[in-house]
């Protein structure tokens, strides 16, 4: 039988745990929500995507340049020819964009991917031995030519990438520049410019 001091030592010790994993109300989980250009660069902000999709799934990248207000400047999409491979068609997508940048000789900006991935092997060490070394070592000089930060940013901030990725689902180029948007790009811009708030799914 368990004493009565023993009943409250192990009460008191049950007590002590829950109060130790108790979150406060501040750090209570709450619903993220993310928003374009957060944490508010002052520079040009690129953001990048890649995609997969159909049937059978083929390889998609695109990527758009805006000023920090969200004035749009140029985008680009582009295929990727007997590929269903989500990372070459992230990789794809930063190198293009990179080259894009650097073309429009624009200097100070940032570029953003939804791939943690992409930018995990981009900022890491050089992997010789990685099935795409060429490509990130490619990437790694555009970078460091022009002191290029790669952020990784929620989907959710970057609709837009995405749209552009998408878009070239429906096509065959193997990549095209616009200096103007796609018009059903601008509702997304609009609401990026407006510092729009989307919930993290």
């Amino acid at each position: 039988m368990v004493s009565s001091s023993h009943s409250f030592n192990i009460q008191d010790s049950v007590d002590v745990i829950k109060s130790s994993l108790h979150l406060s109300p501040a750090s209570a989980a709450v619903d993220r929500v993310v928003k374009w250009n957060c944490p508010n660069h002052s520079c040009y902000i690129l953001n990048v995507d890649g995609s997969c999709l159909g049937s059978p799934q083929r390889a998609d990248f695109g990527g758009l340049l805006r000023n920090n207000a969200g004035l749009f400047i140029s985008d680009f999409s582009g295929h990727i020819v007997h590929s269903d491979d989500i990372l070459l068609a992230e990789l794809h997508a930063i190198h293009t964009g990179l080259q894009m940048v650097s073309n429009l000789n624009i200097a100070d900006f940032v570029c953003q991917s939804d791939s943690l991935h992409c930018v995990s092997l981009i900022n890491g060490p050089t992997m010789e031995y990685h099935v795409y070394a060429t490509l990130i070592q490619d990437i790694k000089d555009l970078v460091q030519l022009r002191n290029t930060p790669i952020l990784h940013t929620l989907r959710e901030g970057n609709r837009c990438a995405d749209f552009l990725a998408k878009l070239e689902a429906s096509m065959d180029s193997a990549l095209s520049n616009q200096a103007t948007p796609p018009d059903d790009l601008l509702p997304l811009l609009r609401d990026d410019s407006w510092g729009t708030f989307f919930p993290r799914g």
